[in-house]
């Protein structure tokens, strides 16, 4: 079957897919969000009105902007790119110097989502799905482990002839990039870490417990009673503690996380194997690497993170030369990019302003 598209944001549609009529034309989106944005600007524009269904996703930047975010330039587009690592799905966004979003265990480029259309104004935006997750696809025998998704990074920037980006991690994301930054500090304009993978401190031990599920054979079938009742994903029990507010998680977005991962055998061991490799020893190994890093660094983390405390930003802090003063978000949790995508986007856009007056 032939993988559809939103007519508002140009991503693939992994669910089912939402009609939304425009023009007295009939279209289908990925989520409530875009169907939203699709009615409020068919009430606005009197060309969507007249039925030019084509400037859907060309114009859906402008739609955005009622919510709150900065015009953005053109629409989110998924591309993927072949590397020696695998076949890289990616989105991107914009145009100008490139920001490249790094996201977690579990998750997948669409984390990033609220970043790419809120800052493609100043960057071209990209937001790459690690190995293991979304819809990236390796060889069964391919390496996962975060030092390895690290080196992904490499080829990938190299497979797109990209020379420098500023780089912003969460969460395994931001372990990923540390160990980026510390091996190829030269291709780093700048550097963006929140709540994360840090020196000794992970796998943390709020999360052990999912790890040894996986560990005993238990993943398949977690996965699909989260997807089955998604009140599964928001509970206390799973990744209800990753999100201040795990009610507000919709249905739409938690398809889109897991969804990827059960698609295929293949796919699903491949997670294991990511959570099999969970080992700080990789973050340990960079650590002398890091106290050169030169590269200007922002350090934003969540107060309340149950699985990273914000003594591990202290830490970061003292530890990178070129970091600066840190941003505490009070009340915040790790997947607050999401959650508080407006603040951090603030955090973000003055942060490469800094860079750019250097």
């Amino acid at each position: 079957m032939a993988e559809k598209s939103c007519a508002a944001c140009d991503c693939i549609i992994d669910g089912i897919p939402i009609e939304v009529t425009i023009g007295g034309k009939t279209v289908e989106v990925c989520c409530d969000e875009c169907a939203q944005k699709l009615k409020e600007a068919d009430t606005s524009a009197p060309a969507l009105r007249a039925g030019v269904i084509g400037l859907v996703v060309l114009t859906f930047a402008a739609f955005i902007g009622a919510s709150g975010h900065a015009k953005a330039e053109g629409s989110m587009i998924q591309h993927s790119v072949e590397t020696p690592s695998g076949r890289i799905s990616y989105l991107e966004q914009g145009k100008g110097p490139v920001a490249l979003f790094v996201h977690g265990v579990l998750l997948n480029a669409y984390l990033w989502r609220h970043q790419l259309a809120d800052l493609s104004d100043v960057r071209r935006c990209i937001a790459v799905d690690l190995l293991a997750h979304g819809d990236t696809e390796i060889d069964p025998d391919q390496d996962v482990s975060v030092t390895a998704n690290a080196k992904m990074l490499k080829e990938f920037l190299d497979a797109l002839r990209i020379d420098q980006v500023d780089l912003v991690g969460n969460d395994s994301g931001a372990g990923i990039a540390q160990i980026f930054a510390a091996l190829h500090p030269e291709r780093v304009r700048s550097l963006s870490l929140t709540d994360g993978d840090t020196h000794d401190n992970w796998p943390p031990e709020a999360f052990k417990p999912f790890l040894t599920m996986a560990a005993s054979g238990g993943l398949s079938e977690t996965l699909n009673a989260m997807i089955a009742d998604k009140n599964v994903y928001r509970s206390p029990q799973a990744l209800g503690p990753a999100y201040e507010h795990p009610d507000k998680v919709t249905d739409e977005i938690i398809e889109n996380y897991l969804q990827p991962h059960l698609r295929n055998e293949q796919r699903l061991r491949d997670l294991e194997r990511f959570l099999a490799a969970f080992d700080h020893k990789h973050t340990l190994a960079i650590e002398d690497r890091l106290k050169t890093l030169k590269a200007p660094t922002l350090i934003v983390w969540g107060s309340d993170d149950v699985y990273f405390d914000v003594k591990w930003s202290q830490w970061l802090q003292e530890t990178i030369p070129g970091a600066r003063p840190r941003v505490e978000l009070k009340g915040a949790r790790i997947f607050f990019p999401e959650e508080r995508w407006q603040e951090f986007d603030r955090e973000l856009r003055n942060h490469w302003q800094t860079v750019e007056r250097q």
